[in-house]
């Protein structure tokens, strides 16, 4: 391509941003990266409290981020931030050991077979399930990987593998399929306490493509990268050190693509690209109910009917973050999962709440949970508010205060049924139709290492 094209990017989340890092590492400078917010980050939101920063969003890396590592590397920042630990309570509030088998005796058989089914699981995805860990899902429905592999040097490779159909399956009954159903007492609180859904409705290859074997046991032994100054500083960064930092506050009204062109009106004046790179939101259900008035691309864009069709297949998670304050003597001496909770039958409860430093006890805790199931009602927002608040007490943490809550577009995915009809190869196979290209988190995975990767690999693939 003409390195001197127009390239508009929309969106300044990790995606986008590394869009442009990556861009502009190939020679391509002439592109603006438009953000509507007034900061850069998307779901990586670290606000100020007390003369530190706190966690909204996205918490923390593993040392297998090899994009978050190429901006870290970019903007000559590394992870820096307080090292993290967590403990267990049960729904009651009990502090609990869950995989020490010491203090579980009566559970030494199931965790004795968990060991077991941890090993075999290992080995199939090595073998049975070669190119599972792709970025992406190109061509899985179809029985083939293509992409790039999961590691430093992140070398393009494909091939076929009928067995990668599977991965269409609810990550539940894909265990089932192979035995080895305990992995998913691993598995469990670095996904669904993270708010991807649950395990029987998310099809496999979300929860595996991000929680790929060595990704769970970073996660599993606790070999975690954080940033004194929070996940959004990462992108400040990134931000500051291009060429062309976001342009913010840019409200995008219209997108026309004509005659080889893009126009887009941004705060009501038109401007004129040969590409545009969307890594904002395609599709947003229900957003007539949201009070952030959150669209999609199809709602502001000359849509196409193929684009209309395809997107409409898109549905998010409902989860919640709030930030509290304790008073001193209620303030947690390390963060807790509380696994009782992250079943779809305690749908809205409080599933993992953190506390960040550890050196001091006048800072927030920030606590999450899932108020959303494909096949049940959805909770309501305030009561699911009321429920976290309650869960605090049960914990023997409750909050004094909150100062701070957010109901985050999150996790945009497919089920089963459209994800081995295809739905990945049919739109894979439109990017730079209508000059146009689709990245962000429905493209990859909702986290900020998966929707970085996918951008170097757009870049690498078409530009």
């Amino acid at each position: 391509m003409d390195k001197n094209m127009r390239i508009c990017i929309i969106g300044g989340g990790p995606a986008g941003l590394s869009a442009g890092m990556y861009l502009e590492k190939k020679g391509y400078e002439n592109y603006t990266i438009l953000e509507k917010n007034d900061r850069v980050g998307g779901k990586c939101w670290s606000p100020h409290y007390n003369g530190r920063r706190y966690e909204m969003g996205a918490i923390m890396g593993v040392p297998s981020y090899y994009a978050v590592k190429d901006v870290e590397d970019f903007c000559g920042i590394t992870h820096d931030g307080p090292k993290l630990n967590r403990n267990y309570k049960d729904k009651t509030g009990k502090v609990i050991e869950p995989f020490e088998p010491k203090k579980n005796i009566l559970k030494i058989p199931r965790l004795l077979k968990m060991k077991k089914q941890l090993k075999v699981f290992g080995e199939l995805l090595e073998t049975k399930y070669k190119g599972y860990d792709i970025n992406g899902h190109r061509g899985v429905a179809e029985g083939r990987y293509d992409g790039f592999a999961v590691t430093p040097g992140r070398e393009p490779v494909q091939g076929e593998n009928p067995n990668l159909k599977d991965l269409c399956l609810p990550f539940a009954e894909f265990c089932r399929k192979n035995g080895v159903e305990l992995v998913q007492d691993i598995w469990i609180g670095p996904y669904t306490s993270f708010g991807y859904g649950y395990f029987d409705e998310i099809p496999a290859a979300y929860v595996l493509k991000y929680l790929d074997f060595q990704t769970t046991m970073n996660f599993v032994k606790v070999n975690l990268w954080t940033w004194k100054e929070g996940t959004q500083y990462i992108w400040e960064q990134l931000n500051a050190h291009l060429k062309h930092p976001a342009r913010l506050g840019s409200a995008i009204s219209a997108v026309e693509r004509r005659d080889g062109k893009v126009y887009v009106t941004v705060n009501g004046q038109v401007e004129e690209y040969d590409k545009i790179i969307v890594t904002a939101p395609l599709y947003v259900p229900n957003k007539e109910s949201r009070s952030d008035g959150l669209v999609g691309m199809v709602d502001y864009f000359d849509a196409r009917e193929d684009e209309k069709a395809l997107f409409s297949k898109i549905d998010y998670e409902r989860y919640d973050v709030l930030a509290v304050e304790t008073k001193p003597e209620d303030h947690p001496e390390i963060s807790y999962y509380v696994f009782d909770n992250m079943v779809k039958e305690r749908l809205g409860h409080l599933m993992v709440y953190y506390r960040r430093w550890k050196d001091t006890v006048d800072q927030v805790i920030t606590t999450y949970s899932l108020r959303k199931h494909k096949d049940m009602a959805e909770v309501p927002y305030d009561k699911c508010r009321q429920m976290v608040l309650d869960d605090l007490k049960t914990m023997r943490n409750p909050a004094s205060n909150v100062i701070n809550e957010w109901s985050v577009y999150y996790f945009p995915h497919v089920f089963s049924a459209d994800y081995a009809d295809g739905w990945y190869d049919k739109v894979e196979a439109m990017q730079g139709k209508y000059d146009t290209f689709y990245a962000g988190e429905i493209m990859s995975f909702g986290d900020m290492d998966e929707t970085a990767e996918y951008s170097r690999e757009l870049v690498e693939r078409f530009f």
